[in-house]
């Protein structure tokens, strides 16, 4: 299965792409004033909402309840180029008055590890963790 976007020129450091479906994303490489994300900020929300989706859908077929899901994606990159990330850590907070710490922990190692299409594409060079707090609703 092929995924495909398009890439269009705003001017040097600043870019839109627009999928099959026909949605949007900007993107600039501005040091001020920044309008859009960057590439690398683009790629850590691709990491973190990725696996959310797969934590959302393995909560629901437990039959818990999710009333939120929230994250962060953080990364630290090299100084010489490449630019790389070298280690990216992403931490979920969800909220739910029935999941308990053992049922999130197997849901997150299963939906970044095994499920996650982004995280599997990142090179074996990038240092990836993950973690989690639950909290009651």
């Amino acid at each position: 299965m092929e995924t495909v976007v398009d890439l269009h020129y705003k001017e040097a450091e600043a870019y839109y792409t627009i999928n099959a479906s026909g949605n949007r994303t900007e993107i600039d490489m501005y040091k001020e004033d920044k309008q859009a994300m960057s590439p690398t900020e683009l790629l850590l929300s691709g990491v973190i909402a990725c696996a959310a989706v797969d934590i959302a859908s393995m909560i629901g077929k437990r039959r818990k309840t999710l009333s939120d899901l929230k994250g962060r994606a953080s990364g630290v990159r090299r100084e010489e180029q490449p630019r790389k990330f070298t280690d990216i850590h992403i931490h979920y907070d969800i909220y739910s008055p029935d999941l308990t710490q053992d049922e999130a922990e197997r849901i997150i190692d299963l939906a970044v590890e095994k499920y996650c299409s982004v995280a599997a594409t990142i090179n074996e060079s990038t240092t990836l963790t993950h973690g989690f707090s639950i909290i009651k609703t």
